[in-house]
């Protein structure tokens, strides 16, 4: 889950390798990509969903990411932000905490971020809204691994 346009596909790409299958939305033409990933030879479903400013949908698009959500009952949620712009990506983070599903926060484009001069406090981040915090780069694949790492420790608990 995430905002349009902060890495949620090539994160999605990098976590399940590309092997994806595309599907509308039941009565729509939007589409969303579901794929799997393999932790501790366990196969489980990830879907990459439309992006989404809030739970509170205002186009079609979004209403297709909040019905994904609640109708798929998700054991864990990444929630993909930008970096960049944080206070505005964390607003969806909030509503989608308030839901108490186990969620992972990824700071995408730390990279950009960095060079604007932007420093972000991970650990205070984390310990402020109760959740795993993992800064990543979609494109070049850092942090990746972190990601895995984390949805390993969740699925244990």
């Amino acid at each position: 889950m995430g905002n349009p346009n902060v890495g949620k596909s090539v994160i999605f790409n990098r976590l399940t390798g590309i092997k994806v299958i595309a599907s509308n939305y039941p009565g729509t033409t939007i589409e969303f990509l579901e794929g799997s990933i393999r932790i501790d030879g366990k196969k489980f479903k990830i879907i990459d969903a439309p992006g989404t400013y809030s739970l509170i949908p205002s186009d079609k698009a979004e209403e297709v990411a909040v019905n994904l959500l609640m109708e798929e009952k998700a054991d864990l949620i990444i929630n993909i932000v930008d970096a960049t712009n944080l206070e505005r990506n964390l607003y969806l983070t909030l509503q989608i905490r308030e839901m108490e599903i186990p969620m992972i926060l990824d700071l995408n484009m730390i990279d950009i971020a960095k060079e604007q001069g932007i420093e972000i406090d991970t650990t205070a981040l984390q310990e402020e809204i109760g959740i795993p915090v993992i800064s990543t780069v979609a494109i070049s694949g850092e942090g990746i691994q972190e990601i895995r790492q984390s949805i390993r420790k969740i699925i244990k608990r």
